[in-house]
C-alpha cells in the first residue's frame, strides 16, 4: 500500500511539473526564452528545438535575440516562428534575429488567461485520473490480497489528501501566472 501511494505521489507530482511548464510557455508582457521551447525549426530534415541551433538571450524586457550557431539556418529559424502560434514577427540583419515582444492587448490578455485556466483544467482533470486509477488499484488489491476495510478507506484518505494538495498547487500555479498576465 505505501509503495502504491509513492508511486501516485509521484505522478501527480510529475503532472504538476507538466502544467507548470506548459504555463511557462504562454506568452506575458514580458520576454522569455521559454516562449520559444514549443517552435521547431526543420534542419537538415529533421525538427530541433531553437535552443538547440542558437543562443537565445533577452538584453531587454520585451526582447528576445536569437543567434544562431549557424547562419545558414536562420531563414528556417525565421520561417518557424512566422508559422509558429506566438504572432510574433522576427527582424533579422543576417547573423542574429531580433523577436520584439509587444505589449498585449486588454483582449489578448483575456485569451491567454483563458489558455491558462484550459491548462489548469487539464492538469486537474489528469490528477483526478491518477486518484481514479490509484483508488482502482486499492479496491483489485482489496479483493486479492484480503485487505480490511480500515486499510482500504484509511489508502484512500491518502490519496485524497494527494489529490487535494496537488490540485491545490496547480490552481496557486494558475493564479500566479494569471497575475503574471495582467500586469500591466
Amino acid at each position: 500500500m505505501d509503495k502504491l501511494i509513492k508511486h501516485t505521489e509521484d505522478k501527480m507530482k510529475r503532472t504538476v511539473e507538466a502544467v507548470a511548464a506548459d504555463f511557462s510557455t504562454v506568452r506575458t508582457g514580458r520576454a522569455t526564452p521559454a516562449l520559444l521551447d514549443r517552435v521547431r525549426v526543420d534542419y537538415y530534415g529533421q525538427e530541433m528545438p531553437i535552443n538547440q541551433l542558437a543562443t537565445i538571450s533577452i538584453p531587454e524586457s520585451r526582447l528576445i535575440v536569437i543567434q544562431p550557431w549557424d547562419k545558414s539556418v536562420i531563414s528556417a529559424i525565421e520561417k518557424a516562428i512566422l508559422t509558429s502560434d506566438l504572432n510574433l514577427t522576427p527582424n533579422s540583419d543576417g547573423t542574429i534575429i531580433r523577436l520584439a515582444i509587444p505589449a498585449l492587448t486588454e483582449e489578448r490578455r483575456g485569451e491567454l488567461t483563458k489558455l491558462v485556466h484550459k491548462m489548469a483544467e487539464d492538469g486537474r482533470i489528469a490528477i483526478r485520473n491518477v486518484r481514479r486509477d490509484t483508488n482502482s488499484s486499492i479496491d483489485a488489491m482489496e479483493k486479492k490480497e484480503s485487505l480490511s476495510e480500515d486499510e482500504v478507506r484509511r489508502g484512500k484518505q491518502e490519496v485524497q489528501d494527494l489529490t487535494d494538495k496537488y490540485v491545490r498547487k496547480i490552481d496557486e500555479a494558475a493564479e500566479a501566472r494569471t497575475e503574471e498576465i495582467m500586469e500591466v
